[in-house]
């Protein structure tokens, strides 16, 4: 397993619909979270994973597969 740094700008999708929708989830309630606690940490997680579960791809999971 090595970390490719061509593959981590390339747009390709590379989420499952299981994934997706898990990273929705898990980031709709860590914006509640942060909202509740005014974490601004909290809120980037959030908003990072909403996004990535919203457009399916994921530049990590890009550059690691």
């Amino acid at each position: 397993m090595s970390f490719d740094y061509k593959r981590l700008f390339k747009f390709e999708l590379n989420l499952d619909e299981t994934n997706k929708k898990y990273r929705l989830y898990a980031g709709a309630a860590t914006l509640v979270v942060s909202v509740v606690m005014a974490s601004i940490p909290l809120l980037l997680v959030g908003l990072i994973m909403t996004a990535t579960g919203y457009a399916g791809w994921c530049p990590i999971c890009s550059a690691i597969e």
